[in-house]
């Protein structure tokens, strides 16, 4: 689908744009016209003149040194901050860090701060529908971490800078490795021989397909006069309404719907996470599976009127090619004319059964 040349003229500085969420963000950005820099920690191991083929100037910089941060901003009217501390190490003690160098490099531009948000800031008071007002009262570590961020960046759309958040489920996608789909209902590194079912069945589940979730970011974007300088948006994506919809389109898309599938082993996860960080993380963030969670994204349709959505056997099929599981597929873009169109009330409502154009068929789960 051809894409107007919205941001011709206009600097945006993604750091992360390494990883699966910011690189994403960053392509989106550099197909509608804007400049793109790109700041990594290390310089690129390909020639220098392969390096401009993604559309992105690369800037050697940590975003840990605020001096780098501002330098590489200079002029930019848009900051994405996509980016997380290398392997997740000492996330806890880098994350807010990190993000006072973005605000203050966006208070000296008067640049907007694009965050891509998560659910980990809400507990269950919240829970299941989650509107853009519901109150923050996180019960996990990482959650106080990111209300704290969302906090400093609220305060700061006041002081110069100007506040873009989109909130999504959880992210795959065919260029995202660091993920559940990726790294939790499949095995990374090897090939698809079962399908880790992490929730309980009948409970659901909310994912964002990352080319879907940065169109969004760039259909806000191209109206910035009308967003004002704090703005919240929550994305559906894909609602999965019993826990199995995702598994079974796994299933079809390898063409083996008889791959065996196994609920994730959690005592091994806590085991691992009293040595491995990263295992300690994901085990805080089990309560996700337990509870049916979904964002309320009635405000987001109501300003763009559809919610970009590539139907789920295309995003997965595309998502298992990318991590090299299938053979490639086409153009990572949102369906042309495939949008979630606005619903009443009664339809965004967990119990509530979702259209067939969202939610796949389900499948069984295999205890083992």
């Amino acid at each position: 689908m051809a894409r107007q040349a919205t941001g011709t003229g206009r600097t945006a500085l993604v750091l992360g744009a390494t990883g699966g969420v910011g690189g994403e963000m960053a392509r989106a950005l550099a197909a509608r016209g804007w400049t793109v820099r790109g700041l990594r920690r290390k310089q690129a191991a390909e020639p220098r003149s392969a390096e401009g083929a993604d559309g992105i100037d690369w800037l050697v910089g940590d975003a840990m040194n605020a001096a780098d941060v501002a330098a590489a901003a200079e002029g930019a009217a848009l900051i994405v901050h996509a980016v997380n501390p290398p392997a997740y190490r000492h996330w806890d003690r880098l994350v807010l860090p990190m993000l006072d160098n973005s605000i203050a490099a966006a208070c000296a531009n008067h640049a907007r701060i694009l965050l891509p948000g998560t659910v980990y800031n809400y507990g269950p008071d919240a829970f299941p529908l989650i509107p853009e007002t519901a109150a923050q009262n996180p019960t996990t570590r990482k959650g106080a971490i990111r209300v704290e961020m969302e906090r400093r960046l609220h305060r700061a759309a006041g002081q110069g800078a100007k506040l873009l958040i989109l909130r999504c489920g959880d992210f795959f996608g065919p260029r995202a490795g660091n993920n559940w789909f990726s790294q939790g209902l499949l095995t990374p590194g090897r090939p698809p021989v079962r399908i880790n079912q992490p929730g309980r069945p009948g409970i659901g589940h909310q994912w964002a397909y990352l080319p879907d979730v940065a169109e969004t970011a760039m259909r806000l974007l191209d109206r910035e006069a009308e967003l004002g300088d704090d703005a919240m948006f929550h994305m559906d994506g894909h609602w999965d309404a019993d826990g199995g919809g995702m598994v079974a389109a796994i299933a079809r898309a390898l063409g083996n719907p008889g791959l065996p599938v196994r609920r994730m082993p959690w005592w091994a996860v806590r085991l691992g996470g009293l040595v491995v960080p990263l295992l300690r993380e994901i085990g805080e963030m089990r309560y996700l599976w337990q509870t049916p969670v979904r964002l309320d994204n009635r405000r987001l349709l109501a300003f763009l009127g559809e919610e970009p959505h590539t139907p789920l056997d295309i995003a997965v099929r595309r998502t298992l090619a990318g991590l090299g599981h299938l053979p490639a597929q086409p153009a990572d873009m949102p369906e042309a004319g495939r949008c979630i169109p606005d619903r009443v009330a009664s339809c965004l409502q967990v119990s509530a059964e979702p259209s067939s154009a969202v939610i796949p068929a389900k499948a069984g789960i295999q205890e083992t």
